[in-house]
Formats: C-alpha cells, sequence, structure tokens
C-alpha cells in the first residue's frame, strides 16, 4: 500500500520536503539542507532529460540545409551550402524544440577556438570544441583571418553538436555506410574546391565594403579566375588579388 509520504514519480525532493513540514510542522536544518541538495540533482537530472528528449525529437525530423550557392562556368560547376544558411536553418529548428545555440571564442598559443554550446530551456547544455590556426590565405590582415576561421569553426562545431551535416561536406561515406575507399578528386573538382574556398575566403575579407542592396556574383568571380587561365594556386590567388571589386558584385533582386 502506498504511502502518503512516499515521493511519487516525477514529485521533486523540495515538493515532498514542503509535505513533510505541513504534515510535521518542523524539520531539522541538516535534513532540510540534504533534500536541498537533493533537490539541486533531482533538477539537474530532469533537465538532462529534457535536453536529450529535445534532441532526439530535433533529429527525428532534421532540417534540410539546402545548398543556396551554384557557381557553374565552363568545366566548373559546384553548389555548397553557405554558412549563413547553415546556422539559420538549424538555429531556427532547434529553436522549436526550446533548444538555442551560442559560441564562445578565446586565442591560445597562436590557435583560435570556438566552443559551440547547445542549451534547453530547462538549463541542462553540452558543448563540443575546435580549433585551428588563423586562415592567412589571400590579403586578409590579423584580424580578418581570425574573424575567417572564426566563421567556419563556428559552423563545424554546430554541425557536429547536432550531429548533422551538409551536403557539401565530405566524410568518406562514413554517414552513409559506403566504407570503400572515395575516388581521388580530378583536376577539375580541386580546382572547383579550391575556387568556392577562395570565394568565401575574399567575401569574408571584403563583407563590410558591399553596399546595401548587393550582393557577392560567385558565377563572377569564377568567370574571372578561369579566363586568366592559371595554372599554379599562385597564379590564381595573383588574379583574386588584383580582382576588380566592382565586376563581382550584383543588385540584390
Amino acid at each position: 500500500m502506498e504511502t502518503k509520504n512516499e515521493i511519487q514519480k516525477n514529485e521533486s525532493p523540495l515538493m515532498a520536503a514542503a509535505a513533510l513540514v505541513q504534515k510535521d510542522g518542523n524539520m531539522e536544518v541538516g535534513k532540510l539542507k540534504e533534500l536541498l541538495d537533493l533537490q539541486e540533482r533531482w533538477e539537474a537530472n530532469e533537465a538532462k532529460k529534457a535536453y536529450v528528449q529535445a534532441m532526439s525529437a530535433f533529429k527525428a525530423s532534421p532540417p534540410e540545409i539546402l545548398k543556396d550557392k551554384k557557381v557553374s562556368y565552363k568545366d566548373v560547376r559546384y553548389s555548397h551550402s553557405s554558412l549563413h544558411n547553415v546556422t539559420t536553418c538549424l538555429n531556427k529548428a532547434l529553436s522549436e524544440h526550446g533548444l538555442t545555440a551560442s559560441w564562445v571564442t578565446s586565442q591560445d598559443n597562436g590557435s583560435v577556438k570556438v566552443a559551440c554550446k547547445i542549451t534547453h530551456v530547462m538549463g541542462h547544455s553540452e558543448t563540443t570544441c575546435l580549433s585551428a590556426p588563423p586562415d592567412a590565405t589571400g590579403s586578409k590582415n590579423v584580424i580578418q583571418a581570425i574573424g575567417s576561421t572564426v566563421t567556419y569553426l563556428q559552423r563545424y562545431t554546430l554541425l557536429a553538436l547536432t550531429g548533422l551535416a551538409t551536403h557539401d561536406q565530405d566524410d568518406d561515406g562514413a554517414g552513409s555506410g559506403d566504407r570503400t575507399t572515395p575516388k581521388p578528386q580530378t583536376k577539375e573538382e580541386k580546382r572547383s574546391e579550391f575556387i568556392g574556398q577562395e570565394f568565401f575566403n575574399y567575401t569574408t575579407e571584403h563583407n563590410d565594403e558591399l553596399a546595401e542592396g548587393f550582393e557577392w556574383d560567385e558565377e563572377a568571380f569564377t568567370r574571372i579566375i578561369l579566363e586568366g587561365d592559371p595554372g599554379t594556386v599562385g597564379e590564381m590567388r595573383k588574379i583574386i588579388k588584383n580582382m576588380p571589386q566592382k565586376l563581382i558584385i550584383k543588385e540584390n533582386k
């Protein structure tokens, strides 16, 4: 037979303590402290269970992260998900389950470190960290090099913590169960990947210079590089460094 003083399932220790005080009229200070400590542990456990349940619901119906950037010029064709698109899609989907993502950035021995934390409304949070050296490619100054790395790490820590991947990520088949050896990239594929990376680097570096109502034209960026017929990475970067900015912007429609 169930007793009156037995703690019911999902009943907090603090509620049980209140019931005992109401019945007996008093409670020892030491006993009350033990119950308060137990209450904290109980709340933390309930918050963790709520977090796990929310993440399970999130992963049961994950957002579709579309490749919103496409480039096609001559034999170079590729598409990818922009960093803005990834974070916008994931943050919106997470919020529907009471989850929010945030980042903390720091530097350690020359490396940039980004910690992504996902927190549930009940208080439980989980964190993952990645670090990398500042992206000194192109003609970036020190601040721009750090900013470029921070942006990339924010994207990949968020993807890692949610357990998702965009279509442009190469996981060597790990996510799909394909354990065969991936085919080596062709020269065209390597060039396409390099141009896509350089486009991101360029736009990150010069984003403050973009006037309102305009956007970067990735297709024009690719066309100018290929028309220069570069034979080496160094020649490509020289073209990019001297690229007229007015030719690679277009009006937002």
